[in-house]
């Protein structure tokens, strides 16, 4: 089955949201320093993105965890491929992720950062699909909500493929 890609957001467009959300957080977090967790590998390249608009000090991390597999949709199962090499003890926690589905994924990852001592953990995410959500996950910055359609480009990807598209698009398969 042969796949094709059409245009949700140009790069134009998600560059200057990721700017807005940048200035949100160095705003929210004024006088402090903030460490992003980065949900690998699709939120990676979100999250360089945004730190290099974030003007308070930031430290990052990365975990890697797996639901979807090589599949369109979240198996709901969810596995720890890497944890973080530092502690979250004291620390404000912005959890970086692509996109934001049904919800079970980052429901999981919320609970267990939480469980690890920071001083808060808040939710980013490019992207939001809300009609999709099955467990109730607050989502404290949010790039775009975007419909039910199967999405890929700037770090998401489809089987391993699109991810260094500079925008969002629709994978459609004819």
């Amino acid at each position: 089955m042969a796949e094709r890609i059409e245009v949700l957001l140009t790069e134009q467009e998600v560059d200057k949201r990721i700017q807005e959300i940048g200035e949100q957080i160095s705003r929210d977090y004024a006088g402090k320093k903030v460490h992003l967790v980065c949900v690998l590998k699709g939120g990676s390249f979100f999250m360089c993105e945004l730190a290099k608009r974030i003007t308070i000090p930031v430290s990052i991390d990365f975990m890697s965890v797996s639901s979807y597999g090589g599949d369109t949709k979240s198996s709901g199962v969810v596995r720890i491929v890497k944890d973080l090499d530092e502690p979250l003890t004291g620390r404000h926690v912005i959890v970086i992720e692509d996109i934001v589905d049904s919800g079970r994924t980052l429901s999981y990852l919320l609970d267990m950062l939480g469980s690890r001592g920071p001083e808060d953990v808040k939710l980013c995410t490019l992207l939001d699909k809300p009609e999709r959500r099955v467990v109730d996950v607050k989502v404290d910055y949010t790039g775009f909500e975007i419909p039910d359609e199967f999405v890929v480009g700037y770090g998401l990807d489809y089987d391993q493929k699109y991810r260094n598209l500079p925008y969002i698009g629709i994978v459609k398969f004819d």
